[in-house]
């Protein structure tokens, strides 16, 4: 453990050591989503796609009907405000159809266009590939125990938590 917080250490230039082993954690991992999340884009560059729009396109996809904005908010990865503008974005591209339902007037439902399909079908294989390489140096078992992991942090993190600065 102290090999990796030492390297962890090194990697941002911090020359005290962590307060905790807390600490090192938080920064650890959000130093790994941020190295994630710069592939993750480098992938989807080329298709003129941020991960917020592929994440919206995604979900559509995988409802398999029209949603309402706010339930694709809902879904969404990483909460993201503005999900409107990124429907207005994709729609504007022909990725995605908004229209009005038929029983309530003010909803909107967002639905993925067969162009919006068609981009996502040429994704699947570039996204399975990024998923498989990003985590290779762990086994399956130790990727297993990282989503456990990951799913107590967020479970600890839920909204009715709070978190103290004064802590």
């Amino acid at each position: 453990m102290a090999n990796s917080q030492e390297q962890l250490q090194r990697e941002i230039k911090q020359d005290r050591p962590f307060r905790s082993p807390a600490e090192a954690a938080l920064v650890g991992l959000l130093r790994t989503t941020g190295a994630l999340r710069r592939r993750y884009t480098d992938v989807l560059a080329p298709y003129d796609l941020t991960p917020t729009q592929y994440n919206v396109l995604r979900i559509l996809r995988g409802a398999g009907e029209p949603l309402p904005t706010m339930e694709i908010r809902d879904r969404m990865v990483e909460e993201q405000p503005g999900v409107t503008r990124v429907v207005d974005a994709l729609a504007g591209r022909g990725l995605v159809e908004r229209n009005r339902s038929a029983e309530d007037r003010r909803r909107v439902l967002c639905s993925i266009t067969k162009s919006g399909q068609d981009l996502l079908r040429q994704l699947d294989d570039p996204v399975r590939q990024f998923d498989e390489t990003c985590l290779e140096m762990l086994s399956r078992a130790e990727q297993k125990k990282l989503v456990e992991l990951l799913g107590t942090i967020r479970s600890g993190l839920s909204e009715d938590t709070e978190v103290s600065a004064s802590s």
